[in-house]
């Protein structure tokens, strides 16, 4: 099955757009604002928190960026005036990274003063390594401005550890997730057991730092060895929260999550690149395919 599901996932992404979409539907929240933000009231209705995020990466064009700019602050009064527990999560080169250091914070600078005007949050998510310092230096430029903002910690990266002990304190908010790019054996662990164990090595960190982390992940097990940690040294619940990718099927563990009194937050992408986002997450999870074509059957 495994064999097919790559197979499947291979064919997929080398074929026109239209065959895609019915692998792309499950987790992403449609194209546009109205889509993803129908979403949100229904997750928020069923008690979950969310973090909209507009999809796409490696804008080369100001006007392009400063659009997309221009929608996230949107974003923010919408989420304000339909009153949604929903946050904004941005992509730094979305908004001008590899067109400039300035542009990126120019344009991150007007995103978070709209965060600010409607009391909302914002995080600067994290790309591959050869715009981690540059996204840390955005983060340190903009957060004098308002400090109700975190950034995201790949537990793949073997720096990690370190721009915890340098950057965390009671007002830092990390988003722990694996890590998802192509990485070199020279700065990042390559065993997927070896990220599991630093993943839960950087939570610790954090916490101990009276520091919030929200932790993005689907993997059953160490959601189950984060538990263990948590309810055996009474961690707070103000310290964290757990966070899904919209769509990826829990097998009711979220539900659970919920239950036990845990926040769960679920990241909404959106957006006309969908079909790029959705050909990463199958060749990520390749089993998603055999999931959805089984669905599909099933109807």
């Amino acid at each position: 099955m495994s064999f097919f599901n790559s197979f499947i996932t291979f064919t997929i992404s080398n074929l026109p757009k239209g065959f895609a979409k019915p692998f792309a539907k499950p987790y992403v929240a449609g194209v546009t604002m109205d889509d993803a933000l129908s979403h949100v009231h229904r997750l928020n209705n069923n008690g979950f928190d969310a973090t909209v995020d507009i999809l796409g990466e490696h804008v080369s064009n100001v006007d392009e960026a400063r659009n997309i700019t221009a929608q996230y602050c949107q974003l923010y009064q919408r989420i304000a005036e339909e009153s949604l527990e929903c946050t904004i999560s941005v992509k730094p080169t979305h908004i001008g990274l590899n067109i400039s250091l300035s542009e990126a914070v120019f344009n991150m600078t007007a995103i978070l003063e709209k965060a600010q005007e409607f009391g909302n949050f914002l995080r600067i998510d994290m790309e591959n390594s050869a715009f981690t310092n540059q996204t840390f230096e955005i983060f340190e430029q903009c957060k004098p401005i308002y400090e109700n903002m975190g950034v995201a910690i790949q537990s793949y990266l073997f720096r990690s550890q370190e721009d915890i002990e340098r950057l965390a304190d009671s007002n830092f908010n990390s988003r722990i997730c694996k890590g998802i790019y192509r990485e070199s054996s020279s700065v990042a662990f390559q065993d997927r057991e070896d990220i599991k164990n630093n993943f839960l090595i950087l939570a610790k960190s954090m916490a101990e730092r009276n520091a919030f982390s929200g932790y993005a992940t689907h993997d059953q097990d160490l959601i189950d060895k984060l538990l263990h940690w948590i309810e055996t040294e009474n961690i707070s619940p103000d310290l964290f929260e757990f966070q899904v990718l919209f769509g990826v099927p829990m097998e009711g563990r979220l539900e659970a999550l919920l239950e036990k009194g845990y926040k769960v937050r679920v990241y909404v992408p959106y957006g006309p690149d969908w079909f790029d986002y959705s050909v990463r997450r199958l060749k990520e999870n390749p089993d998603i395919a055999g999931y959805v074509l089984w669905n599909m059957f099933k109807k």
